[in-house]
């Protein structure tokens, strides 16, 4: 494919790859028709305005994502940005040097990762992910941090590695935190999420760690997802954000969960 497609007939199907694929990337947009990555910006700049996609870091997603689906790592990542950023710096500040800690695929633990690298007073912390993403944000600290990667089966939409295989290493550890996310906290279905996969990584996680830590924006509350992750019961601390419903936060309170809001 070339430039000289029509420029409309280009758009729509590049709508149509990233209705298709949920997310693409600029480069991979550019080099897939045949244009710049200029050329590939400014038409999804164009689709954008047109509500059709919207813009993340590095590429696009469809703007409405059919209903009941699992939304991508990049649409989620902005999602609620400010106030991830401040649960992570909550939960980061809970680690201290020579630890070990689980953490759990996701946005919100990809935002702890970060602030985990930031904090230059750690050292001997020993991170076994799931997450690629989260990882990579942990790569920056090594050799101060030791950094494992679970392996397993790949999932796309959270950049996760799941069963088969996915959860042999977590059969032979005990780690001091687990620090995990999910999409829904429920004062009467607990944690849940909106995958069976992922959900049932987390729960070897839970198993797997002396001290649970939830780390969730304040739109999960109130929220039954299909895959039942964990029960209040075996939570020790929620930390979530100040746009938390105060009924319901009360309510998860009077059943023995114990909550931190970030500011």
């Amino acid at each position: 494919m070339t430039e000289s497609m029509p420029t409309e007939v280009r758009r729509e199907r590049m709508l149509g790859m990233l209705q298709e694929q949920e997310f693409a990337r600029v480069a991979e947009l550019a080099e897939a028709f045949g244009v710049s990555s200029v050329t590939a910006r400014a038409d999804l700049d164009a689709l954008e305005e047109q509500g059709k996609v919207r813009r993340v870091r590095g590429g696009a997603v469809a703007a409405t994502p059919a209903l009941g689906t699992e939304p991508s790592f990049e649409l989620s990542l902005g999602e609620m940005a400010v106030e991830k950023a401040l649960i992570a710096r909550a939960a980061a500040r809970l680690i201290g040097s020579g630890e070990s800690v689980l953490m759990g695929a996701g946005t919100t633990t990809a935002y702890v990762a970060r602030e985990l690298v930031a904090r230059a007073d750690l050292a001997e912390v020993t991170v076994f992910t799931n997450g690629l993403r989260t990882a990579l944000e942990l790569e920056p600290a090594l050799p101060r941090f030791n950094v494992v990667v679970t392996g397993g089966s790949l999932r796309r939409q959270q950049h996760s590695l799941v069963d088969p295989l996915g959860t042999k290493i977590l059969e032979n550890i005990r780690a001091n935190t687990v620090i995990f996310g999910c999409g829904g906290i429920h004062p009467e279905a607990g944690m849940t999420n909106l995958n069976l996969p992922d959900a049932e990584m987390k729960q070897r996680m839970v198993r797997a760690a002396t001290r649970r830590i939830v780390v969730a924006d304040s739109s999960k509350l109130g929220v039954i997802e299909m895959a039942p992750i964990c029960a209040l019961t075996d939570v020790d601390l929620l930390i979530t954000g100040e746009s938390a419903d105060p009924a319901i936060v009360a309510d998860l309170r009077d059943r023995g969960l114990k909550i931190e809001i970030a500011s």
